[in-house]
This record gives C-alpha cells, structure tokens and sequence, in this order.
C-alpha cells in the first residue's frame, strides 16, 4: 500500500532515502524484525551521528545522519510489506524525530559558538517548518484514493489499536506525541486553520514544500558539516523560517 494514490505522486525531495529504505525493508520481510525493531535502529543510527559530531567526526557525522534518514523510510515500507501498520510505530517514529532533532542541535551548540537560546529558537524553527511539511502531506494523504491514512490531520483524540498491536502502549505514545508536538501543530493549525478544506495539492507545490521535510532538513546539515560550515547551520535554519510564511501565502492565494 502507497502513501498516496498515483496521481498524487510527487518529487520527494526529504524522501531520497526510500529507495534504499524499501530495498532494506524487502530484506527484513520475511525476518522476525518488525518496523519497531527498524525504528529503533535509526534511533541508534542518530545518536552516532551525535557523537560524531561531539568529536567533530564530521564526514562520519553526515554519514550516520544520512543512514538514519535512509532507515527513518524502512519502517514504514516493512510495515506496508507486512501488512502490519501500527499508531504505535507511526507515534514512536515521530518522538525519536523530534527527540533526535533537538539532540542534534544541542551537540552542534556544545561544540560551535553558538548560544543555547539561539540554538533554541532554531530547533522551533526547525519543528515548524517540519509540522507545516507534515500538516499538508497529511491533507494531502487522507483525501488520496487509496492512500494510506494512519497518520490523521487533527491528532487530538486517541485512536483505537489496530490488529496486532497494544492499546495501552498506543495511548502511552499519543500522550507523549500530543505533548512533544501539540504545541507545534497548533502553531501551524492556526496560521492556516482551513488547509483541510483543499481538494488536492498541485504536485508542484508539494515538491516546494518537501525542502521543509525531515530528511531534507537532516540532509543540509549532513552537508554543511563536513564543509565546515558548524557555526551556520543554527542560523540557517531560523532564516530557512522565512519561506514557511511564503508557503502558506501560496496556499491561501492560490490553492483552493
């Protein structure tokens, strides 16, 4: 099962790791790994990449970033080979990003002269610009013929276990997931309270849009690290900001 229905297709540019992902995922099919098992994994994967940057092992940084972007893509591509989608993968997957994005830009404030409230500011930057990527893929996702929908536009009430997994362990993670993105997610809600109302997005914008994705996020500071460039990427990121309001100004002026 696809994200999206084929008509809705469009250049990814966060996504480059889904082919590997899937080629990775088609390995695991038929193992007793499951997605969780994947998660997990791209949550070690991150955190050698922190170390890395603690001792300014940048080339080796970019490499595990990278691979963690590339992992990031096999959970969910091992769980729509399994048949086996999960609010409890969908969840935990979304808490390691955020969790491992703020560890990131922590490690980069130890060891660059950058303040800790600037770096602060960056990592908001860096959710928001992530939540409004995240907001209209949803959208985009949950009126596509065919799509998959695990993932839900407004996150506000718990969801009921799909076969196979927990109840208990799905409301631990949705109380933790509300509380690590609530904030973020009403931010965007309000600067564009009726994105929900569109149709469809032209896959033109959707591609604009995609520089605001995770992987493409992780991509520029995997990047920038090994050009030396430490001391720019909390700065860049809080001036990256500023597309997010010519974003949204598309939205509302020109997709109806």
């Amino acid at each position: 099962m696809s994200k999206l229905a084929a008509q809705d297709k469009f250049l990814d540019l966060s996504d480059y790791g889904r082919t590997f992902g899937r080629i990775f995922a088609l390995q695991l099919k038929n193992t007793r790994f499951t997605p969780i098992h994947v998660t997990l994994l791209f949550g070690i994967s991150g955190l050698i990449a922190m170390y890395c940057i603690l001792y300014q092992h940048y080339v080796w940084a970019a490499f595990f970033i990278i691979l963690k972007s590339i992992i990031d893509a096999a959970d969910g591509e091992l769980a729509r080979l399994k048949k086996t989608p999960s609010y409890s993968g969908r969840y935990l997957d979304s808490i390691f990003d955020i969790f491992l994005n703020f560890g990131f830009l922590m490690v980069i404030c130890y060891v660059s002269s950058t303040s800790l409230w600037f770096t602060i500011v960056a990592f908001w930057a860096i959710q928001l610009q992530g939540t409004l990527y995240n907001y209209y893929y949803v959208i985009l996702r949950t009126k596509s013929v065919g799509g998959d929908s695990t993932s839900k536009i407004f996150e506000y009430k718990t969801p009921k276990a799909l076969p196979g997994e927990s109840q208990e362990l799905v409301n631990i993670l949705f109380k933790i997931y509300t509380v690590v993105y609530g904030q973020f997610d009403e931010i965007i809600h309000f600067l564009d309270a009726d994105a929900y109302k569109v149709k469809t997005f032209p896959n033109w914008f959707m591609t604009l849009l995609s520089a605001y994705g995770l992987g493409f996020q992780l991509l520029i500071i995997a990047i920038m690290l090994p050009l030396g460039w430490i001391e720019w990427i909390v700065p860049f990121f809080v001036i990256y900001s500023i597309l997010l309001f010519v974003l949204i100004g598309i939205r509302k002026i020109w997709i109806h």
